[in-house]
């Protein structure tokens, strides 16, 4: 059962709907009040009535039944406990029935949602600072489908630029087919690096790349066979890191991809008076909306990211007619999106408010800053490495005799990596601790694997009931249920808010609950059986439910641990 749906529809307040009154019921701070709250503050202009006052006598028409057992109003908020009986055996109900598709709904039907993330550069390291827009984008593309929506992850690559022009004029200089086959994306950085340093001594190297980069544009058969063979060497290396973190994409599609379907932008807002010429670039001024003049060309004619982006947002709806299209890109981006977002707004496209900068902060190990330039890079993939191997070292002095030690270490150290990304609220910036991310005992994925564990271990020992009966109930099951019920509206809250970090907070919540349940509450040594099974279902359900927030983020949990 929705109650908060069951508790809306029994207010009535003159002017405001029931969707209203349904966003605004929440859980209580205090739960001992009641287990939902409405909060009567917002009516106070409406009903000329201070929130006090309107709460008294709310509560005076709402009858108690055998859903909701007592309203009572204490400081302008309608407080309303539930029937727990009846809560417990309904939530119990609907995990154990719908199984892995408790949390999910049909809300998005017939709906596309974009999603453009990971982004990486072609023959530059995937590298650490990667890490917060793939499995951010990985764990929105996983729960807009969750919700019924048709979610399209577009990686959006970054092979188009001057880059490529210096990695050829490199390896022409010091490269040879063999060593870069061999070393993939790692010798291309050698050369990208080399070049960078090169370049200093001899400023014509820099000329050579911007000549070399014109060929590509102009269809050169040699410098695009390179061009071409830089880039499947760069998605295969990155393919295996995909492949760790179960990411998928629908699109490749990338900047060199656009560069044919620019110029109709630009004729676009020729035509609209939009553009203006500034110290010889083409620009539209933003000055009415605090911002600086987005550049569409630059004085040499060739265009910029705002661009090639406004081409890809115009591809993007006319091919798959988004409801939304998410572009999960760092914070140092907002002023570009804002302005993208404008001019698109300004040509008329009434989809632009349908576009959504998803931004996060920066990642950096405790080491400090890299710099792909000067070759001081971080490869994401050592960092999962370095997890696997320091997971399996715990593993192995924790339970030397455990079986598949190697698959264990891999969902726990890859599940460390995505989780310490994901656990905060995106925007803020992260400094990544290997002994942070792998505490057994702290707001972690590998405490929440380790109580998964405990609870198959339990299930093994006990078996899944066929049927239980609900006992007199204890303190720590009604919150446990409490606490597991609350996965859909979270799994709503995280699409609303573009916020994973819900979801892996629930997981530590629902985590901490269940342990408080097994240490203080007997399961397999229950006082009878009644109880016994019903401690049997609660924890199938609470697995049930971890199992679901956890597949959403993209973490696997195994067996036994």
């Amino acid at each position: 059962m929705d109650y908060k749906k069951y508790i809306a529809e029994k207010v009535n307040v003159e002017g405001v709907s029931k969707e209203e009154l349904y966003d605004l019921i929440a859980l209580p701070p205090n739960l001992e009040m009641g287990d939902y709250a409405l909060p009567c503050f917002k009516f106070a202009k409406v009903l000329r009535k201070s929130p006090v006052m309107i709460a008294e006598s709310l509560k005076d028409e709402i009858p108690t039944d055998d859903v909701i057992s007592e309203v009572s109003a204490v400081n302008g908020y309608l407080n309303f406990k539930i029937n727990k009986d009846g809560f417990v055996r309904a939530t119990l109900e609907k995990i154990l029935t719908e199984k892995d598709s408790f949390g999910s709904s049909n809300e998005g039907e017939g709906k596309t949602v974009c999603i453009d993330y990971s982004s990486i550069n072609i023959a530059k390291p995937f590298h650490i600072g990667h890490l917060s827009t793939t499995v951010l984008g990985g764990a929105l593309y996983r729960i807009y489908n969750f919700l019924g929506y048709k979610a399209v992850g577009i990686n959006h690559l970054g092979d188009y630029g001057t880059q490529f022009g210096k990695l050829i004029s490199a390896y022409k200089r010091w490269g040879d087919k063999e060593t870069i086959e061999k070393g993939g994306i790692r010798a291309l950085n050698e050369l990208y690096v080399k070049f960078h340093q090169e370049a200093e001594e001899h400023p014509e190297y820099d000329d050579e790349a911007r000549a070399y980069f014109k060929k590509i544009e102009q269809g050169d058969e040699e410098c695009l066979a390179l061009f071409h063979w830089f880039k499947d060497l760069t998605l295969k290396d990155v393919q295996k890191i995909y492949d760790m973190l179960d990411i998928h994409f629908d699109s490749y599609a990338g900047e060199s991809f656009y560069s044919d379907k620019m110029q109709p932008v630009v004729d676009e807002l020729r035509a609209k008076n939009l553009l203006v010429e500034s110290r010889g670039a083409q620009v539209v001024d933003l000055e009415e909306y605090n911002m600086p003049p987005c550049i569409i060309l630059k004085s040499d004619g060739s265009s910029l990211y705002a661009t090639r982006d406004m081409a890809a947002a115009m591809y993007r709806k006319d091919v798959y007619d988004f409801y939304k299209c998410l572009y999960v890109v760092a914070y140092q981006q907002n002023l570009h999106f804002k302005q993208f977002f404008k001019v698109l707004d300004m040509m008329g496209k009434d989809w632009a408010k349908d576009l959504v900068h998803v931004a996060y902060g920066m990642v950096s190990l405790e080491e400090g800053t890299m710099s792909t330039r000067k070759g001081n890079v971080v490869f994401l993939e050592d960092v999962i490495k370095k997890c696997i191997e320091k997971a399996y070292k715990i593993i192995d002095e924790k339970n030397p005799n455990l079986e598949n030690k190697e698959e264990v270490a891999q969902k726990v150290g890859v599940g460390a990596v995505i989780f310490g990304a994901l656990y905060n609220n995106k925007i803020k910036d992260i400094v990544f601790s290997y002994d942070k991310v792998l505490n057994f005992d702290g707001e972690t994925s590998v405490y929440v694997q380790y109580t998964c564990a405990r609870a198959k271990s339990v299930l093994s020992k006990g078996g899944v009931p066929a049927s239980y009966e609900i006992p007199a109930l204890c303190t720590q099951e009604i919150e446990l249920v409490k606490a597991i019920a609350t996965l859909p509206e979270t799994v709503q809250a995280a699409a609303e808010k573009y916020e994973p970090s819900l979801i892996a907070r629930f997981a530590v919540d629902v985590a901490q609950k269940f342990n408080k349940f097994y240490f203080d509450c007997k399961i397999l040594a229950a006082e009878d059986e009644q109880t016994k099974n019903f401690r049997l279902a609660l924890t199938n359900a609470t697995l049930q439910a971890l199992n679901n927030a956890f597949a959403l983020l993209g973490i696997g949990i195994p067996d036994k641990m």
